[in-house]
């Protein structure tokens, strides 16, 4: 079995045996906004090293700007999926997750394709309730942040689509790689003094998180704000860009400083919408876990030490063939869940 992700900006796929051990985790840098060619290259590339018989397909890549809409984003991405696998190898099977609808093959996508659009996070959600009773997960990604409860085993949610849920913070549009730095915070820290952030884009938090080295070369497959190398002198330069400074005008100690204070931020906006979703009855509750996921898993722990909660990451409840590919798999969570979802039933 192999369960993708497809992102708008990434193809993240998970392989594993019928016992749900993982051999095998991939994430390919796909800009999907550029065209449906990067996504059958995408698939491509993945297939070139793993095989299966089965495929489970979660989705969000049907907000890139290339569709006119979810839905037709949606049959697009999925008549993709189904094209390319099938060409792979005869007789395979393909199923869409739909949310709580569960799986629909390719014939039932076209009636359903609101239960499919943008339903990662709750693949994700659904294999945690399996696991814990009560849970407050985070997935930081590259672009946004999916936040959910879990209580009594059960999801406990307040929206569905993405307007819903970034209405009731639960979908919020900041992640580790792809957020432009004035998308974070208008006025920052530097020098003793707050001092305002342009409204540019110059730079973006794999800059910040390249400079305070939470961020591997490997997990930054994004393109930079200029175009640049992401360096550590490149990203220096961008953010010093941001507050109206070159990079040369202060040694590389000031910019790390600077980039520590971008990552504040970050944490605060992802701290205030965990906070709307704190209720009373948690305080106190041993059995409460905060659960962190994805490429900024390294902030949800930090948000974790200064909450009090019990932190445990998501690496936990995967098995694989070794440390390498469970930390792969951690990044492409929904990947493994939708996979692990579709196993299971």
């Amino acid at each position: 079995m192999i369960g993708w992700d497809v992102g708008g900006a990434h193809l993240k796929a998970v392989l594993m045996n019928d016992q749900g051990h993982v051999l095998d985790a991939k994430q390919v840098y796909c800009p999907l906004w550029k065209g449906l060619n990067e996504l059958e290259s995408s698939i491509d590339a993945i297939l070139l090293e793993m095989h299966a018989d089965s495929h489970a397909v979660t989705m969000t890549g049907e907000l890139a700007d290339i569709f006119a809409d979810r839905h037709t984003g949606v049959l697009e991405i999925s008549q993709t999926m189904q094209r390319k696998l099938s060409m792979a190898k005869h007789d395979v099977v393909v199923e869409f997750f739909a949310g709580d609808k569960g799986f629909v093959g390719i014939d039932a996508v076209k009636q359903v394709t609101s239960d499919i659009a943008s339903m990662n996070w709750l693949a994700s959600v659904h294999f945690l309730a399996e696991k814990v009773p009560q849970a407050i997960f985070i997935d930081i990604g590259s672009t946004t942040t999916d936040i959910a409860l879990v209580c009594d085993g059960k999801p406990q949610v307040q929206g569905h689509t993405d307007a819903t849920r970034m209405q009731f913070d639960e979908l919020v549009y900041t992640g580790v790689i792809r957020t432009p730095l004035m998308a974070l915070v208008q006025k920052i820290p530097f020098s003793g003094q707050l001092v305002n952030v342009a409204a540019e884009h110059f730079a973006t938090t794999a800059d910040v998180y390249t400079l305070t080295g939470d961020l591997t070369p490997s997990e930054n497959m994004a393109d930079t704000a200029d175009g640049a190398d992401k360096n550590i002198a490149s990203s220096a330069r961008r953010i010093a860009r941001m507050i109206g400074w070159d990079a040369q005008e202060a040694p590389l100690s000031v910019w790390i400083k600077l980039a520590n204070a971008f990552k504040h931020a970050q944490l605060n906006l992802v701290r205030q919408a965990v906070l709307t979703k704190w209720s009373s009855d948690q305080d106190n509750n041993p059995s409460l876990q905060l659960i962190g996921a994805g490429a900024g898993e390294f902030l949800t722990a930090s948000l974790a030490q200064q909450l009090g909660i019990q932190y445990r990451s998501v690496s936990d409840f995967i098995s694989a063939e070794s440390i390498l590919i469970k930390n792969m798999a951690k990044v492409c969570f929904p990947a493994f869940a939708v996979a692990s979802l579709r196993l299971s039933r």
